[in-house]
């Protein structure tokens, strides 16, 4: 195979790759009612379903990059995939153990693909860094609004168990597309002994300002994603107006995976990127707190609000490559981010389910949020201000 097709052939099966690291958490949210009905889950523990990879995330990154630097990065995301699939077929069986289970192991699929593949990238494309970037972010949430679409669509016509199983066969098919990748997968040794004077990115400030920005941009959209219908609903809404906006929150963040590496190259970019993150993440959802049931005020505000998501998602991935200076870096300051990042993710949709349960508002889940965005835009004014992690 040329070096042409070699790399056209990487970046297909790459996105088909990174099309299942938010499919199997984002065509949750639709089923939600169903599965609630159907295996008597109360409504307080249902943030635990989009909760459960959170954790996983938050605990197996470090660990994955572990298994990379014994097995190879192709290698490790190939094993673990094969448990992505196995889980995400767990979980057509109705019982809350299936779901639960299915979902934690799913989640373990999702963390190889998460925490390596832009290492690979860096990798594989040295000098085309911005485009492998944008293919990534731009499959992974082109289809995990897709998948949002269609679970609610599917949801109307057949079980959430038949729903689960037909759109979890996307992961089957990128197992397959990846196997000729195993022939570049890499262990070398001689990075070993590199590794062992390399200055850790757990004791750098820099690492940690990644790390706090991962966390705080998951945090926030993840509990959008969890309780965004809720909140529209509460507007008076219908449930499948809500499901809608919320698909279009996601395909709002589309433009970014060019906008955003386009911008972060350039003099000025990450200034300019900071600002739209602040007026889309921070004061756009300012919208949300105003009692109304216009349709279009509230599809503006969601365009707007899917739109920073999209930014804050992106500007991570790009400081994991922007911000590193070869794969083992960037797949280790990837695992710190998605370790810490993630652990502070789950938090968000089990602890707003559980205060709107207590105050039976969801005005003071949005503040909290809005004042997450702002600290988010803060650690990345940080961010952009420092220097590469130091080797």
């Amino acid at each position: 195979m040329s070096q042409t097709k070699s790399k056209k052939y990487f970046l297909l099966s790459m996105m088909l790759i990174a099309a299942n690291l938010r499919l199997p958490i984002t065509i949750i949210p639709p089923l939600l009612n169903s599965l609630e009905k159907q295996l008597g889950i109360p409504k307080s523990l249902a943030g635990l379903i989009t909760s459960i990879p959170l954790v996983t995330f938050a605990i197996l990154s470090p660990i994955i990059v572990k298994f990379a630097k014994k097995l190879g990065n192709e290698l490790t995301i190939f094993i673990f995939f094969i448990v992505l699939i196995i889980g995400s077929y767990l979980r057509v069986i109705p019982a809350i153990w299936a779901l639960m289970l299915g979902t934690f192991l799913a989640g373990i699929g999702i963390d190889s693909g998460n925490v390596l593949v832009p290492a690979i990238i860096k990798d594989r494309l040295p000098n085309e860094i911005p485009l492998g970037t944008s293919l990534y972010t731009l499959s992974m949430l082109l289809i995990g609004a897709i998948g949002t679409a269609l679970s609610g669509i599917l949801i109307t016509k057949i079980s959430s168990q038949s729903t689960l199983g037909i759109l979890s066969i996307l992961a089957i098919i990128a197992l397959i597309f990846w196997i000729p990748n195993l022939r570049h997968n890499q262990k070398d040794d001689s990075k070993q002994t590199e590794v062992k004077h390399y200055r850790s990115v757990w004791n750098q400030s820099l690492g940690w300002l990644i790390t706090a920005f991962f966390g705080l941009q998951s945090l926030v959209y993840y509990s959008l994603i969890t309780w965004l219908p809720s909140i529209l609903e509460n507007h008076g809404l219908t449930t499948i107006t809500s499901s809608n906006l919320l698909t279009l929150l996601q395909l709002s963040g589309l433009p970014c995976s060019f906008i955003v590496p386009f911008l972060s190259v350039r003099k000025y970019g990450l200034r300019k990127l900071l600002w739209m993150l602040l007026i889309g993440y921070a004061v756009a959802p300012l919208g949300f707190l105003i009692s109304t049931s216009n349709i279009v005020f509230l599809t503006i505000i969601t365009v707007l609000t899917g739109f920073g998501s999209g930014l804050a998602f992106n500007m991570a991935v790009i400081f994991f490559t922007e911000k590193t200076t070869n794969p083992y870096q960037t797949a280790e300051v990837s695992g710190m981010a998605q370790s810490a990042g993630y652990l502070l993710a789950a938090i968000g949709p089990v602890m707003f389910g559980f205060i709107e349960n207590k105050v039976n508002s969801w005005n003071f889940i949005i503040v909290i949020l809005i004042i997450m965005s702002v600290l988010l835009t803060t650690s990345g004014v940080f961010i952009a201000r420092h220097n590469s992690i130091q080797e």
